[in-house]
């Protein structure tokens, strides 16, 4: 790791299937690299879903390409039953559940921990990482930190847990702090546990779900950490259509509603810091100079770029494409939640889990990416790479 070069910091942010947009767009970065070029990023955050490819590409940041290749032969190939399950009797089991706890009031039958059982991705990330390829990468040089957000119930707060140099120091902000840890599969399950679908997980007798929560600050964690520039790859445009607007009479139903709350955790809190970044940045004098934030506690004196990469399609719109694709208990139990065809695909777009969404959505990351091939050049310093290597 060049210690004069700019930190670019990578953020991945969650968003379920969508996630799977992210693959692609790394995808078309990993070609825009020389053979056998070490991860372009020596800072790594992610948030939910994006927080398994951030494990993924710290593990192996020695071997950009072999990292992206390895996270998109996964993506590739999901079923919705290596997320959760969702057969028949399982649904059975759950429905069960639910009607005889409301019926009983709690008192013979605890309420469920959530929707859905995702132990068969408990199985799967067992299965395929390997976090102790995390300490090495650090003391290669080959990366910075890698954090991974999630949210405590117990204290309210944005957690990211980080695994970093020892350069790297702890941070506490207002609801918001960085913990210094040896990252296991728990934090990363405590990051992937969105509300209600899927149960909290408990780390060191705290109860922690997904990391978009409380994240007022999304890209804060990859600053503490050492970036100075962040490459941002989101899930939604953010000028999208939202859960609904072929039917703007109607009143949303429950699926419609979550779907909008699912949105609103995954994108528009990253949208809204990215602008308060660079309003930051406009008030820095010169290249430089001291600064005091809106919050009169962080202080930065330089600008930080950033480039942020987010569909130029409307995800929704093809997750209602694929939307038989999905298991039939799992669709008529969204149909039960105001799930149908003409709204909820919002909520549809985070649960297809399925090859041929994600596929093309893959496939979507990876042609947005390329149209932006010279920006991202530049902004990567790809070229400079290139003539590092062939000189040495």
């Amino acid at each position: 790791m060049d210690k004069n070069s700019p930190r670019t910091g990578l953020v991945l942010t969650g968003g379920g299937a969508r996630a799977a947009y992210q693959v692609g767009v790394l995808k078309a970065i990993a070609e825009m690299l020389p053979r056998g070029s070490p991860c372009p990023f020596p800072v790594i955050t992610g948030t939910s879903a994006g927080a398994v490819s951030a494990i993924v590409l710290a593990a192996n940041a020695a071997h950009f390409r072999r990292a992206v290749l390895a996270i998109d032969k996964v993506w590739r190939d999901f079923r919705v039953n290596q997320v959760f399950k969702a057969d028949a009797l399982s649904m059975l089991r759950s429905g069960a559940h639910w009607i005889l706890a409301l019926m009983t009031g709690g008192w013979l039958v605890p309420p469920p921990h959530a929707i859905l059982d995702n132990s068969p991705l408990w199985g799967l990330l067992r299965k395929h990482l390997n976090f102790d390829g995390i300490p090495r990468e650090i003391y290669r040089e080959h990366l910075l930190a890698i954090a991974v957000c999630a949210t405590s119930y117990s204290d309210a707060e944005s957690v990211a847990f980080f695994h970093a140099a020892s350069s790297v120091a702890p941070w506490e902000r207002a609801f918001r702090r960085g913990r210094r840890v040896q990252l296991s599969l728990d934090h990363l399950m405590a990051s992937l546990a969105i509300p209600f679908l899927f149960r909290p997980v408990s780390i060191d007798a705290q109860f922690y779900g997904d990391g978009a929560m409380r994240q007022t600050a999304p890209l804060s964690a990859a600053l503490h950490l050492g970036a100075d520039r962040l490459l941002i790859i989101g899930v939604r445009e953010p000028k999208g259509s939202g859960p609904n607007q072929n039917n703007q009479g109607a009143e949303p139903s429950f699926g419609q509603m979550f779907g909008f709350m699912l949105d609103t955790l995954f994108m528009d809190q990253i949208v809204a810091d990215l602008e308060r970044m660079n309003s930051i940045n406009e008030a820095i004098p010169g290249p430089g100079g001291a600064f005091r934030g809106p919050n009169g506690i962080e202080r930065r004196n330089r600008r930080i770029e950033s480039v942020m990469i987010t569909p130029s399609r409307e995800i929704g719109e093809i997750a209602r494409r694929h939307r038989r694709e999905l298991p039939f208990t799992l669709r008529t139990l969204l149909r039960t939640l105001g799930v149908h065809d003409t709204g909820g695909h919002q909520l549809i777009s985070y649960l297809l889990f399925e090859r041929a969404f994600t596929r093309e959505l893959i496939d979507l990351g990876y042609a947005d990416a390329n149209s932006r091939a010279a920006e991202l050049r530049e902004f990567l310093q790809i070229e400079v790479v290139r003539r590092v290597r062939a000189n040495s």
